[in-house]
């Protein structure tokens, strides 16, 4: 790939070409996107297919600024309303060649790699952990292991993946970002020909599996913080509510944490919960840690019978690739984002350390007792154990913003087009927000047990976008450009399409049988 050095030189050769001005070409082009904020995102790469980016320093506009104080939305045809504008054009063609996403977007609030961290990790790092030992329990300490390991490196690498597409296709449309839906459909509408008319339904469907897999998040964080402090005040002060009076607690402070617009003002509420939770964790290791029996007192594999239930779980608990177009786009430097040492692979490694780990010694240590969230197995007399389900409750409710990100920037640019004046789309904002929030604690308080149907939701949707949709973005996006030797990528990515069908029916599965036979909550 060309640095940005490169095409800046080659831009401004053009533009002498055509007997204008370098700096009033780069100005004017600019221009057309500054009505908008968008998000950032890299040059693609015309490079064989890898999870690698150029990581060439691309200079950006000195000043990122924005004509409304919003929240970075989704670009393209989600906001205007419109059709994505399709060039015909590939990699070797001259507008390809040219086009520097980068110079073209602004924002007024980018945010750092720090930031980035701490918004990819929370974005992952949810209840799900607390039922890896029981996982591990329904797979075995070996297999639980290598699954779970093995699983995060196919995730990370469909997420990479998608980045890739979008830098590709973002190139090759002349935008200066696409979103998750906008990227399949942009696929499909410059794939091969017998596609082409499916490009505005898979938009549609992607739509739709995002705002059902974080809304349905949103969902299972409002019924998990009420059911553990409906426990933590029995337990302490003899309180004995139902969890929804709990609920309606919770219903105007989480009305206000989302009434923040911008990602970037986050960042303090995600670090804070991301400490509570390390802390949270620690002393749940503590717990874990003493007394370890032998390995030999668990089973190294469960049985196949029981193998569905972890993947369910797991599948659910690792799912986080709605967050990663937003967090990449929003980023000070997007070229950071990638790479075997960049944003991503180091957030994905201590993700997956943390999911093994407790998954590991939760189930070496309570064995075959332990149940659906590993604080349960704590000393329930002991304040410092009961402390954890307080620490991982706050932590859940901070993170809910995070995963209320993604639906309101699906969901708020189709509004927008229909509130004129600047104090309608203020209000219309704040309308759907709370809309929004009221509609999730609704849920909640309807089915208080809503683990086994979010499980439900979850497992269908996280398979879906996680694992099935990007290795078919990724090979219609490259369809021009073959598939390596022997076809290396179309076989890799028709693997992994099996193996998110598997998670898809297996997920599906697990949690028709919680619903039908009524089991316990596995707080994921």
């Amino acid at each position: 790939m060309a640095s940005g050095r490169g095409y800046g030189s080659l831009n401004k050769h053009v533009a002498l070409a055509h007997g204008l001005n370098p700096g009033i070409a780069t100005t004017a082009k600019a221009a057309k996107f500054r009505k908008e904020e968008r998000q950032p995102l890299l040059l693609s790469s015309t490079e064989p297919l890898n999870d690698t980016y150029d990581k060439g320093i691309i200079p950006r506009p000195d000043l990122r600024t924005s004509p409304d104080s919003m929240i970075v939305h989704l670009p393209g045809p989600l906001e205007s309303g419109g059709a994505v504008d399709i060039k015909p054009l590939y990699g070797d063609s001259t507008g390809d060649s040219i086009y520097n996403p980068i110079l073209n977007r602004e924002l007024e609030h980018p945010t750092s790699n720090l930031d980035t961290m701490i918004h990819l990790l929370k974005g992952n790092v949810g209840t799900g952990i607390l039922a890896m030992p029981d996982a591990f329990k329904n797979a075995g300490l070996v297999v639980g292991t290598v699954g779970t390991l093995l699983l995060g490196v196919i995730c990370t690498h469909c997420m990479h993946m998608l980045v890739k597409c979008s830098h590709e296709l973002c190139q090759r449309t002349q935008v200066p970002a696409l979103g998750f839906s906008e990227v399949c459909e942009t696929a499909f509408k410059t794939g091969p020909p017998n596609v082409r008319k499916y490009s505005k339904a898979v938009r549609i469907i992607i739509n739709i599996f995002l705002c059902i897999t974080q809304l349905g998040f949103c969902c299972v964080y409002f019924v998990f913080v009420a059911a553990n402090l409906e426990e933590v005040m029995k337990h302490f002060f003899g309180l004995k509510l139902t969890v929804h009076y709990y609920l309606l607690m919770l219903l105007f402070p989480m009305i206000l944490l989302n009434w923040v617009k911008n990602l970037k003002y986050l960042t303090p509420v995600s670090l804070f919960a991301a400490v509570i939770t390390v802390t949270g964790l620690g002393i749940t290791f503590f717990y874990m840690l003493q007394g370890l029996p032998r390995t030999s007192t668990v089973k190294a594999f469960a049985g196949w019978k029981h193998l569905p239930l972890y993947f369910g779980t797991a599948i659910y608990a690792f799912e986080g690739i709605g967050v990663v177009l937003p967090l990449e786009n929003n980023m000070k430097n997007p070229q950071d984002f990638g790479g075997w040492t960049g944003v991503l692979n180091t957030g994905m490694v201590i993700v997956a350390a943390l999911y093994t780990s407790v998954g590991f010694f939760g189930y070496l240590k309570y064995g075959e007792r332990v149940l659906g969230s590993i604080t349960l197995n704590l000393p329930p007399n002991d304040i410092l154990a009961q402390s954890v389900r307080l620490m991982m409750a706050l932590a859940i409710f901070l993170s809910y913003g995070l995963q209320f990100y993604v639906p309101m920037n699906i969901i708020w640019p189709l509004v927008r087009p229909y509130l004129q004046s600047e104090r309608a789309q203020m209000f219309g904002d704040y309308l759907i927000r709370t809309c929004l929030v009221v509609f999730t604690f609704a849920l909640a308080a309807m089915i208080p047990n809503l683990g086994a149907v979010i499980s439900l939701v979850g497992a269908v949707s996280s398979s879906t976008l996680a694992l099935i949709f990007p290795p078919i973005i990724e090979i219609i996006t490259f369809w021009h450009k073959g598939f390596g030797k022997h076809n290396w990528i179309l076989w890799k990515d028709i693997f992994i399409m099996i193996f998110g069908l598997l998670g898809f029916i297996f997920g599906s599965y697990v949690s028709i049988l919680n619903i039908v036979h009524s089991e316990t909550d596995l707080d994921t």
